[in-house]
């Protein structure tokens, strides 16, 4: 596994790659691997000849107030676990190396970014669509992986690759779960233990409400009341959005007649957690 970190060296490596017919796949994390990150790496692995992961923690889609400085890092773990599931190439640049003196360059999808995340995160999805369009003009993927759990994120992604003509095609990877049904992400490591155990609740009112619109419940008002009863039941809780609508344009629905998107963001203690599931009527 080779490890990069200048743009003009992975730029110059991702050309010799394309020129040499090889298919490359990228995996775009900001690091702390666990479980999720893997699966999208052993994806790679399936679907490309040389995987290319980038381990960058990206500014630009942090608020101010947000946990920039102390995201967790750990890059020799991190390059470990990276090679034992067979990376070819690490592309671990730093915030001068991607965004030099004087940048102001960023790229918005303006309809998919506002509600959700977005009206909570103002900023944040333009610092997303940003990064990973430089990601793929640095690493000229054929193909890149992203996880499901941070689904407006992905249609995000989706929606800038057709609007921009971009030529990489766009794979989403089921949630990864810890055994208890808590979905893995690197903020999990920010939780008390009894934190833990109220964070349970967001993976149980999904659960709840797929039964519930399995069931025949088709008011979407009524199932959105019962998960957060559910989640606020939970203690150290605090409910920043529930959200049903349609899974591809993120519209919310009052009559649910089609699959839908249920998303969950929740404060459990100071760390912010998010989770989803589509749902079948």
């Amino acid at each position: 596994m080779k490890v990069i970190r200048s743009v003009k060296e992975m730029t110059a490596t991702s050309r010799e790659l394309r020129n040499a017919g090889k298919i490359t796949a990228l995996v775009p994390t900001m690091g702390y691997f666990h479980e999720g990150h893997l699966s999208l790496m052993d994806k790679a692995r399936e679907l490309a000849d040389k995987v290319i992961v980038s381990l960058f923690v990206n500014p630009i889609q942090f608020g101010p107030t947000e946990d920039l400085a102390t995201y967790p890092r750990d890059e020799k773990r991190d390059l470990s676990l990276a090679q034992m599931r067979g990376v070819d190439y690490m592309f671990i640049p730093t915030a001068g190396e991607m965004y030099g003196s004087g940048f102001q360059t960023s790229i918005e999808v303006s309809q998919l970014s506002k509600g959700l995340c977005g009206a909570s995160r103002p900023g944040h999805f333009r610092g997303v669509a940003t990064v990973v369009a430089k990601l793929f003009n640095i690493t000229r993927p054929h193909k890149a992986i992203f996880g499901q759990k941070d689904f407006q994120q992905l249609l995000v992604i989706k929606r800038m690759v057709k609007d921009l003509n971009m030529d990489v095609e766009i794979i989403s990877h089921p949630i990864v779960r810890e055994p208890d049904g808590l979905a893995m992400s690197s903020r999990n490591t920010y939780l008390s233990f009894e934190e833990r155990k109220s964070a349970l609740s967001l993976h149980s009112a999904l659960k709840l409400a797929e039964h519930m619109i399995e069931s025949g419940q088709n008011n979407s008002g009524i199932v959105a009341g019962k998960i957060e009863e559910h989640i606020e039941a939970h203690p150290h809780t605090k409910i920043d959005y529930v959200f049903i609508g349609d899974p591809d344009t993120l519209e919310p629905v009052n009559e649910i007649k089609a699959p839908v998107v249920i998303a969950l963001a929740v404060f459990v203690g100071s760390t912010r957690l998010i989770d989803n599931a589509v749902v079948y009527p």
